[in-house]
């Protein structure tokens, strides 16, 4: 995670400088605003993957010497199929045409995509395998 780290980092501050020089010399708050929220999307990758990095340790990618036998086994737990995010898709959908179309619409999608999210988060609560 320690490349990664660094690429997401290294955007961020080029978002941050480029922000800075484009606000001072355009003037503009359009395009001061998107390289604002820019340099803020990329910090928030950055601190998640620097975070990663010092709780899960060094991985074989990251050195140099590191063979491919090293990075064998098991790495994270995989959920088994579900249909709770086609669910939360369609409700995200039906909200999105009930803003354009009328308020019933919007209500019916808050409807359907309730139970979506929830059971999305919840479907592996109880299983063994999800515990770390």
């Amino acid at each position: 995670m320690k490349g990664e780290a660094w690429l997401f980092t290294g955007t961020a501050l080029f978002f941050a400088a480029t922000a800075v020089v484009y606000g001072w010399f355009s003037r503009e708050p359009a395009g001061s605003a998107a390289l604002c929220v820019s340099f803020v999307m990329a910090s928030l990758v950055a601190v998640y993957l620097w975070r990663q990095y010092r709780r899960g340790g060094e991985r074989p990618e990251d050195r140099k010497e590191g063979e491919v036998q090293e990075a064998g086994g098991r790495h994270a737990f995989f959920p088994a199929r579900s249909y709770f995010p086609v669910l939360a898709a369609a409700g995200s959908a039906l909200i999105g045409l009930g803003v354009v179309q009328g308020l019933w619409l919007c209500l019916i999608g808050f409807g359907v995509l309730l139970p979506g999210v929830l059971g999305f988060a919840f479907q592996n609560l109880g299983t063994p395998d999800s515990e770390e």
